[in-house]
């Protein structure tokens, strides 16, 4: 299984958070999950894991560089 990344950078947030977080495409959702229900307000649903999981990235696609924000899809 291939890893993967969800990579708080992509996005705008009022805390300008800079987590990413890397790993199996289960352990990446189940952790940014959490972190967005304790950090970004969100609550933790099975929607909320259904968008996380379209928003994942190939893991060989990080950078440590500067990210430029996307909008949020609605």
């Amino acid at each position: 299984m291939s890893r993967v990344m969800a990579d708080c950078r992509r996005f705008p947030s009022e805390t300008n958070c800079s987590l990413t977080i890397i790993g199996e495409e289960d352990e990446v959702v189940s952790t940014a999950a959490e972190h967005a229900a304790s950090v970004h307000g969100h609550e933790d649903t099975p929607e909320l894991r259904k968008q996380l999981k379209e928003f994942l990235e190939p893991a060989e696609q990080y950078s440590n560089a500067p990210r430029a924000q996307e909008t949020m899809p609605a």
